[in-house]
């Protein structure tokens, strides 16, 4: 049975709806026979293995435990949703403290059990902030970590298709950059709605100006709208895109929508924040994002919000001033 490795993968926080999602579907698009399940709460864990080991899926060494040893020893791979969800009323700055402490944990677990592990993508929130703890304390490369940002570009993608009663394959090259929070950079020049540019549709009658605010707006405010529907946060899209990162990192079909990874060049210092990226067996590599004055205003605004937020955590005590970064991670200049 053909499988893209046969290296180990982890999925922290897998008794959650988002890990248990994630878990199957990496089974689904067998992407390692070697799966191993870690979530502090024994109970749902076995649920959710029992529920895998009941889909009958052939081939696979599906192991499960509460111990993080023995969990991240050998793996070579980890996809992290292993933090505290976002209920109605919250954003997901407000998760900070509590998830910028579990990051920091999970990122000495690594340094400590598995430091030749090749990609992890960090999926909780406020996820800009605890993928980039995680990176400086697991002393990884920066093109080893990545956080889940692409899901800000797909919701841009659905908005409009759902707006001009279009498949979703019709509309190309969606982009959000900047944080993942409502303080994202929400780009129209890079997209095309049936080979129009998009820049051409807004301000006609086809897309009035204040139809793409209230557009923009709900990409926006994405994972508050789910919340407000389903009561509670997203977990289906999230498992589904984070583990087609960590495919692409595993070798599979490079992962091409923007995702959050470390930034320290000539414009953005000593972040993790969504650019134009590409994941693939090598890691993310990424390079500058043009666009409009008025998108790179807002692209600037956000990348101060996050430095907000970095700066929130090294007042707490999570983070070393920047200073001290490089003798924490020697890979971070």
């Amino acid at each position: 049975m053909d499988f893209l490795t046969n290296d180990k993968l982890v999925i922290v926080g897998a008794a959650g709806m988002i890990g248990s999602n994630m878990a199957q579907t990496a089974m689904m698009m067998r992407l390692t026979p070697n799966i191993c399940l870690y979530d502090p709460y024994a109970p749902a864990l076995k649920g959710v293995a029992e529920e895998l080991y009941h889909c009958g899926f052939d081939g696979f060494n599906l192991t499960y435990t509460s111990d993080v040893a023995e969990a991240l020893t050998g793996a070579a791979y980890i996809v992290n949703s292993g933090g505290a969800a976002r209920k109605a009323g919250m954003t997901r700055e407000d998760l900070l403290k509590g998830n910028a402490q579990i990051a920091e944990q999970f990122g000495k677990d690594v340094r400590t059990y598995c430091p030749d592990v090749k990609h992890i993508v960090v999926i909780f929130n406020p996820a800009d902030i605890t993928g980039l703890i995680t990176l400086l304390y697991s002393g990884l490369k920066p093109s080893q970590v990545s956080t889940l940002a692409a899901l800000d570009s797909t919701r841009l993608r659905s908005e409009l298709a759902q707006y001009f009663k279009i498949s979703p394959d019709s509309v190309k090259n969606c982009r959000t950059y900047g944080g993942h929070g409502e303080q994202m950079a929400v780009y129209a020049s890079t997209a095309t709605v049936d080979g129009r540019a998009l820049t051409d549709l807004i301000g006609t009658e086809e897309l009035p100006l204040e139809d793409w605010e209230a557009l923009k707006l709900r990409v926006v405010q994405g994972g508050k709208n789910i919340i407000d529907l389903r009561g509670r946060s997203s977990f289906q899209s999230p498992a589904y895109v984070s583990i087609e990162m960590i495919a692409a990192a595993m070798g599979g079909k490079p992962f091409t929508w923007p995702v959050g990874t470390y930034v320290n060049d000539a414009h953005f210092q000593h972040v993790m924040m969504a650019m134009e990226t590409t994941i693939d067996a090598t890691g993310t590599h990424y390079h500058e994002v043009e666009g409009t004055a008025e998108e790179r205003q807002a692209l600037e605004q956000s990348y101060h919000h996050l430095c907000t937020l970095r700066d929130e955590v090294i007042a707490m005590g999570v983070l070393p001033p920047i200073s001290e970064w490089h003798a924490l991670n020697s890979n971070i200049d």
